[in-house]
């Protein structure tokens, strides 16, 4: 995670031949610009499990490019999380982004534990350090929201780090001074972790209220402005989403960022624009 910032993005499990389809066509498009890693996420409760190892390995035998695995606790007992990552290893998988996961009904519902299980993604770092991997974990630049405190944040990120977490990935997010107040108060108190910066391409207005209902990430009202301005054309918005996207990467360049991680939800075309805007590629 040194030199150049790194580049990276996103991908979810397709849940039909449709879907998957477009995510091999935005893979392709993606691969001459050669991303540092591609990341696959992991449903709640392992329900998308099967088809994130298949996607993965998958991804690494069509591209040779290095994949990046999710993992959550929820709904899982330590020696099925054991399994997962068996299968993970068996597939030719060697990096996990290990996270909590967020309980049934959100981000901001209680969590509920799961008998035999990991209540915090800490346990669930040291165990894939434990099987070889290399972790990687989950910051939030806007307050995690079951904390709501960004000492706790900083202070969960450090037991992460202790136990062998090598990078962090952040939720998106649209204010680059979150992100800035996030690391210095990390380096601020000895951290090396690197935290690299996640980026969601505006596509679609309900497809943004949804994510950052999901995930507790506020919109500033400039952003919601600038995207209900041209709500009426779907291409407007996807241009308006390149252009704040591309002003948010070029603060965060600016800030000396190791890395920027785009959230693509399976379309690359936006992802793509920007990349060779920035500068990254």
């Amino acid at each position: 995670m040194s030199g150049r910032p790194t580049f990276s993005v996103e991908f979810f499990p397709p849940k039909d031949l449709a879907g998957e389809e477009r995510l091999w066509a935005s893979l392709e498009a993606l691969v001459p610009l050669k991303p540092d890693f591609v990341s696959v996420t992991y449903g709640a409760g392992g329900s998308t499990r099967d088809r994130t190892i298949r996607i993965t390995r998958e991804i690494t035998k069509r591209t040779g490019l290095k994949t990046v695995a999710h993992l959550t606790c929820v709904g899982s007992t330590a020696e099925e999380l054991r399994k997962t990552l068996t299968s993970y290893k068996d597939a030719g998988i060697g990096s996990v982004l290990a996270l909590r996961g967020d309980p049934q009904g959100g981000p901001g519902a209680t969590w509920v534990s799961t008998p035999g299980g990991f209540d915090h993604a800490d346990q669930l770092v040291s165990l894939a350090v434990d099987m070889g991997f290399e972790v990687g974990v989950a910051a939030f630049p806007d307050v995690h929201p079951a904390s709501q405190n960004i000492d706790e944040d900083i202070k969960v990120l450090l037991e992460k780090e202790r136990r062998g977490a090598k990078f962090a990935t952040t939720q998106f997010f649209f204010a680059s001074e979150s992100y800035v107040a996030l690391t210095s108060r990390l380096r601020s108190v000895g951290s090396k972790l690197p935290v690299i910066a996640g980026v969601l391409p505006i596509t679609n207005v309900k497809q943004l209220e949804r994510m950052a209902l999901l995930s507790g990430t506020p919109i500033p009202p400039l952003v919601t402005e600038r995207i209900r301005k041209v709500e009426a054309d779907s291409e407007a918005v996807r241009r308006e989403g390149v252009s704040i996207a591309i002003s948010l990467c070029k603060e965060l360049l600016d800030s000396a960022v190791p890395g920027i991680h785009f959230y693509t939800m399976n379309n690359s075309n936006s992802t793509i624009e920007i990349v060779k805007e920035i500068g990254l590629r």
